[in-house]
């Protein structure tokens, strides 16, 4: 006889990131008020291109929308960056690289509210998005996600993490000290 499969238990935190308590991940994707931690890979290819995947038309949330390259939740007493590395690994196969914190901020959507720890790193390695949840996978030139904004083709939290965090100057100067170290 198998044994039932036990349900993801997720931290719960406060504003700042400090764990408070925990629940189930069907209660944090139904409950606004249960605010979980995440974390986002945006990943840069040496000539500045960004990684993006296309969620599976499956998904519950933002079907057949494009995404950041690795997003996922930390698991109850797991360490981010832990959890960055382990969800790299899952969905893209990219595995010993280098992440740049670039910051933490709230989202929250019509089912959930989310702490997203958003990092960067470059790569020239081979990823692979090849899982049940993800469509396509490729690199976009920022051109080309500029021009895309807007029009339904990405996520609305991508969209918003693009616009206002990673196609700064900030962040243009960390990659492009990346792409120099790569």
């Amino acid at each position: 006889m198998n044994k039932p499969e036990t349900e993801e238990i997720l931290p719960i935190v406060d504003d700042e990131g400090r764990v408070i308590g925990s629940a189930p991940r069907s209660q944090c994707h139904s409950d606004r008020t249960l605010l979980h931690p995440v974390v986002h890979l945006h990943v840069f290819n040496p000539r500045g291109d960004l990684y993006l995947q296309k969620r599976a038309l499956t998904k519950r949330i933002q079907p057949g929308k494009w995404d950041t390259a690795v997003g996922g939740h930390i698991a109850y007493g797991e360490e981010i960056l832990t959890a960055l590395s382990r969800e790299a690994g899952e969905e893209i196969g990219l595995v010993d690289f280098e992440p740049v914190s670039i910051t933490r901020y709230k989202w929250q959507s019509m089912v959930e509210s989310e702490m997203i720890n958003v990092f960067a790193t470059v790569t020239n390695k081979p990823l692979v998005s090849q899982n049940d949840e993800i469509d396509d996978a490729r690199f976009w030139p920022l051109t080309e996600i500029r021009a895309s904004v807007g029009k339904g083709v990405f996520t609305p939290n991508f969209e918003k993490e693009f616009t206002n965090i990673v196609d700064t100057e900030n962040v243009a100067r960390i990659v492009g000290q990346l792409i120099t170290q790569n």
